[in-house]
């Protein structure tokens, strides 16, 4: 009996060992996106630190990883996050969008905070400085309000809603 445990415990070892080789492509661009949210709208330098700071992780090309990144099988659960986060909005891509697509990622982004859905509670859990205060709740909603109005001044309107 000792020695059959003792042939699961090396065999488990040896697994996470080499599952360690296996490792998923880092979220990291090289440059500044040219289509950053920043270059399609103006952009408060307050909401671009809390936008960088609590969403970009999961919502850009450019993630800053935890040290835990680096063990497997976290790094790929990671990794599928940040993937299905930018397929939701990627903040670095914002300017590639439709117009109608980005004034409906601004009504996301307004309702999402609002509703405090977003930032995600199990990145909070680790990442407490991406907690957003009221205020900061508050301000992201006006400026994501402010912009759809914005759009909507200078744009028809069928333009901007979904057909």
């Amino acid at each position: 009996m000792k020695k059959i445990l003792l042939t699961i415990l090396f065999v488990l070892i040896g697994a996470f060992l080499i599952i360690q080789l296996i490792r998923p492509e880092k979220n990291l661009a090289k440059v500044p996106s040219p289509h950053d949210i920043a270059t399609a709208l103006p952009v408060p330098r307050n909401i671009k630190a809390v936008l960088q700071n609590s969403c970009y992780d999961c919502h850009s090309n450019n993630t800053r990883y935890p040290w835990y990144a680096e063990v497997q099988p976290i790094g790929w659960f990671l990794h599928d996050d940040v993937i299905h986060g930018k397929e939701r909005l990627n903040f670095s891509e914002f300017s590639r969008y439709r117009l109608r697509t980005q004034f409906i990622k601004l009504q996301q982004i307004a309702t999402e905070v609002e509703d405090e859905e977003m930032p995600l509670p199990s990145y909070l859990m680790i990442h407490t400085d991406a907690q957003l205060s009221s205020e900061q709740r508050d301000h992201i909603v006006a400026w994501a309000n402010a912009m759809r109005d914005t759009m909507k001044a200078i744009h028809p309107i069928d333009s901007l809603q979904r057909r």
